[in-house]
């Protein structure tokens, strides 16, 4: 299984890229949000990988971070949704947002990608509304292993480095770490994630004690 390239960007399609390993090349699809982020041809690139194969195909399918490739295989669980589909949810929403959107029910934020109709998107938020929030838990120590990542690429295409500064907190471990904390104070899992996941869409720059404030405001209503 392929988990992960890291080499050198030599080719970039409208929804796929070609990266050079020690002069092997690997055609892999990428969503155009990751695409977008992807540096210019001739840098030096990493991405996760996921392998699909099929009788008479292989595909490899790329992302920026494992808490992406996580999504797009819990989204692949879904029936009627292929590869391609999951990877336009996923280039429409990003993590954050696809997870938001199955949490709040906003169909329409999953029916916005391209190729997903409205029966589709409903059995996406159906499916996968007991699994969200589980992913979301994961998703702080993902985007640590990433981050960390970012720094390690492979070192045939790079010069020495000064020493890389600190790592800070990421938009995911504060998602993650106030989600646990609701569930510690004795909220259950699907309505702390709303909470959550509410707050986090309405508050973007909030640290994990700004999303529990906000979060238990939402909740209030509900305590006894």
């Amino acid at each position: 299984m392929i988990g992960k390239l890291s080499g050198r960007l030599d080719w970039r399609g409208s929804d796929q890229v070609l990266i050079d390993v020690r002069g092997v090349g690997y055609i892999v699809y990428v969503s155009e949000r990751t695409l977008a982020g992807l540096p210019g041809v001739g840098e030096a690139v990493s991405l996760y990988t996921d392998l699909m194969v099929r009788e008479d195909l292989l595909q490899l399918f790329g992302f920026a971070s494992m808490i992406d490739k996580e999504w797009h295989k819990l989204l692949l669980t879904v029936q009627g949704v292929g590869a391609k589909a999951a990877l336009a949810i996923m280039g429409t929403l990003g993590a954050e947002g696809v997870a938001r959107a199955i949490n709040l029910g906003d169909q329409r934020a999953i029916q916005s990608a391209q190729g997903v109709g409205p029966k589709l998107a409903q059995r996406v938020i159906l499916e996968l509304k007991a699994k969200a929030p589980s992913l979301m838990a994961m998703g702080a120590k993902m985007s640590d292993v990433a981050e960390a990542d970012e720094s390690v690429l492979e070192p045939i295409l790079e010069a020495p480095r000064k020493a890389p500064a600190p790592a800070q907190p990421g938009r995911a471990s504060f998602t993650a770490d106030a989600l646990s904390a609701l569930i510690n104070l004795g909220y259950g899992q699907g309505d702390a994630a709303q909470a959550i996941s509410t707050a986090a869409g309405e508050l973007p720059e909030a640290d994990t004690q700004g999303l529990i404030r906000a979060a238990l405001k939402l909740l209030a209503p509900k305590a006894r």
